[in-house]
């Protein structure tokens, strides 16, 4: 997919009458493509703001509509370090993961499951009126989301072992849009913490998806992180896994693009990576020809 202009060039193009139409002709065969099948859309912390969640929250709404099933998985890491400073913690990382003693674990549960996710869900059922839809979920209830820790040192951090996905399922068959904060349990119980970004891709391979998508404040990946011009469209989960390899890509982006081709190989068909920021580009990627970020897939047969 190549991509489409700037944000600040699309919120300033006006649509005619004619060009409107064009545009919903467009998306008709993706439509029928993708109707009936699910989409997982992690929305990072980053990205989260109330007007960008108001216009995720219309996409979805649309989506929902044409019979496109969508998950939610949310993380919030900005949110919780400005709580922890709140209470006068300091945010402790370790290979890129929250260290996560007893007090930081209550205040991250605190912020994604009793904040965000809220907040998200009331978002969502305020522009869906008279018939709200969307439901909020924790990674706990039901044990949707098993882990194990990953290491003593980093505390209440867990890795997936398993994805109840059934749970998920249901609430898709029953016209649901299920919200998922991702704080998981153990066998015992016991809350464990756990990356977004890797909880939404075991969801997605768990569910069968057909596609998985990371809303971030970033255009996609950058040939030149420094350009925002520069954006790679397209990669095949070979030509990812080569560029990891060769460290031809930014740190910070180095996990989305690892979940990414996790889940390509792991039987997601397509993963995205686009930028939250800019409004509506969750349909921009999904319903038009052009898109708006980087896409992998397993194979070169775009």
């Amino acid at each position: 997919m190549t991509a489409l202009a700037s944000p600040a060039s699309l919120a300033k193009s006006q649509l005619t009458p004619t060009s409107t139409a064009e545009i919903l002709v467009e998306a008709l065969p993706y439509i029928q493509e993708f109707a009936g099948k699910s989409v997982v859309v992690k929305l990072g912390g980053a990205a989260i703001d109330p007007e960008s969640d108001r216009a995720l929250a219309q996409d979805v709404l649309l989506l929902r509509s044409v019979g496109v099933r969508c998950v939610l998985v949310h993380g919030g890491g900005p949110q919780v370090d400005a709580m922890l400073r709140r209470v006068g913690k300091q945010p402790e990382f370790r290979d890129g993961l929250r260290v996560t003693d007893a007090e930081t674990l209550e205040i991250v549960r605190m912020v994604l499951v009793g904040k965000i996710n809220r907040d998200l869900v009331a978002t969502i059922n305020g522009e869906a009126g008279a018939e709200p839809v969307a439901l909020g979920v924790s990674g706990e209830d039901a044990g949707l989301l098993r882990v194990t820790q990953r290491d003593a040192s980093l505390g209440f951090v867990g890795d997936v072992t398993e994805v109840r996905a059934q749970h998920l399922l249901k609430l898709l068959d029953g016209g649901m849009v299920p919200v998922v904060s991702t704080i998981g349990a153990d066998e015992n119980g016991q809350p464990f913490n756990v990356n977004a970004d890797e909880a939404a891709k075991a969801i997605a391979i768990a569910m069968g998806a057909e596609k998985i998508v990371y809303l971030t404040a970033a255009p996609g990946l950058l040939e030149d992180a420094k350009d925002e011009t520069s954006l790679v469209p397209r990669l095949t989960a070979a030509e990812l896994r080569e560029r990891i390899a060769h460290d031809s890509v930014g740190g910070g982006m180095i996990p989305k693009l690892t979940a990414c081709l996790d889940a390509v190989e792991g039987g997601v068909p397509y993963a995205h990576i686009i930028d939250g920021r800019v409004p509506h580009a969750l349909l921009i990627e999904l319903l038009t020809r052009h898109g708006i970020g980087t896409m992998i897939r397993q194979e070169a047969n775009w």
